[in-house]
This record gives structure tokens, C-alpha cells and sequence, in this order.
């Protein structure tokens, strides 16, 4: 029986929109997930990567990233120790965090497949139009755990599930890699699951605390 990919509740419900996808929302975390069958394979996910104009030097991209490094670098201390979790092609916001003296590390699946990264602990982790493209958000969110230090941030950028927008009519859902949206509650949900700290810090900004 399917369960929710973000929380594991049963209490999810299938709906099918009028491209002819099919979803499903969940009624305890609020996630709503695309379902498996419509994903798209490797090769045109990692087609559809590489056609992101996440150019590094690109200064509205990387003003873009600030609404989450600014809030981030109020919590840190300055030899803190960083992951950039799904960094994609261009990992313009390591390089900002890097800039400012921190040091971080890279991971990405499809362009910086470092498995030396999964033997480490981290003050701090960064996972920015990631979260969206996620099969397995559990799994994902209980890996970033696994990797944080006790007291150790993690900031995540995603696009919040609209509020009054109908949910077919949402440019986000649009893009065939993202797969998983979430909601204000998901977060709090994710973060209960790990006793973590949750903090919304603004429109699709949220950072988590590891107590």
C-alpha cells in the first residue's frame, strides 16, 4: 500500500489533474507527491538539470540564494564546517558560503557523486531547489541527519505549496524533475520526526536545528 515518501502516513489520498498526472496529498503532513509511475528516468532528468540557468556568477541567482545564506550565516560560527546537499551543476551557493571563509563540501548525485562526504559530520548543510526533486524525502531527510553534528543547521529552499493558487495551475508542479512539493506543516512534520528545531524564515526559506 502506498505511504506518503515524506512522513510514511497511510492517510493519503490520489488525485489525478487536468494534464492527466497523477498525485497524491497527504493528510497528515500536508506533502503533496507526484506519482511514481509518471517520474521521468535519469538520462532526462539529468538532461533537464543541465538546462537550469543556475549560471554561478550569475549575480540575480546568486542574490536569489542570499534569502537563505544570510539567515544561515546568523547561526553559524565562523569555522563552521558545510555540505552543499544536491548541489546541482552550478554550486553557486557554496561558492558564497565559501567567500565568506567557510568551508564546504559538494555533493550531487548526477555532477558531484562524492561519497566521501557520507563519512563526515557537518556544523551545517545547504539543500536549495533540491528538495523538490526528491524520491525519497524520508530517506534524504534521515541521510542529512545521519550527517549533521548535534547543534548543526540545515537550510532547505524550496517553493512552498500556494496557498490560494489552484494546485494544477502551479508553474512549479510543471517541471517534470519536481516530483515532491511541500507546505509549511510538512516542514514542522520532518522536523518533529527527528526532534529537530524548525524555523520558517520566510517565503520558501526554512532552516532546522539538530538539538
Amino acid at each position: 500500500m502506498q505511504s506518503c515518501v515524506v512522513c510514511s502516513s497511510k492517510r493519503i489520498n490520489k488525485f489525478e489533474t487536468k494534464d492527466l498526472l497523477s498525485y497524491w496529498a497527504c493528510s497528515s503532513c500536508k506533502a503533496v507527491f507526484l506519482d511514481e509511475q509518471f517520474r521521468v528516468d535519469e538520462k532526462e532528468e539529468k538532461e533537464r538539470y543541465l538546462n537550469h540557468e543556475n549560471n554561478i556568477n550569475d549575480l540575480r541567482y546568486r542574490e536569489f540564494l542570499s534569502r537563505l545564506s544570510n539567515p544561515l550565516k546568523e547561526k553559524l560560527k565562523p569555522d563552521a564546517k558545510g555540505l552543499d546537499f544536491g548541489c546541482g551543476p552550478g554550486p553557486a551557493l557554496a561558492d558564497i558560503l565559501m567567500k565568506e571563509g567557510y568551508q564546504v563540501d559538494l555533493y550531487d548525485p548526477f555532477f558531484y557523486p562524492n561519497k566521501e562526504i557520507f563519512n563526515k559530520k557537518y556544523n551545517f548543510i545547504t539543500c536549495t531547489e533540491t528538495a523538490e526533486h526528491f524520491f525519497n524525502p524520508k530517506k534524504e531527510f534521515d541521510v542529512v541527519n545521519s550527517l549533521l553534528h548535534k547543534g548543526g543547521w540545515f537550510g532547505v529552499m524550496t517553493s512552498f505549496l500556494p496557498n490560494e493558487l489552484s494546485f494544477e495551475d502551479w508553474y512549479y508542479r510543471r517541471d517534470p524533475t519536481h516530483v515532491v512539493f511541500y507546505s509549511q506543516k510538512t516542514f514542522k512534520v520532518i522536523a518533529k520526526q527527528r526532534s529537530w528545531l524548525c524555523e520558517i524564515i520566510g517565503k520558501d526559506v526554512v532552516l532546522f536545528n539538530k538539538k
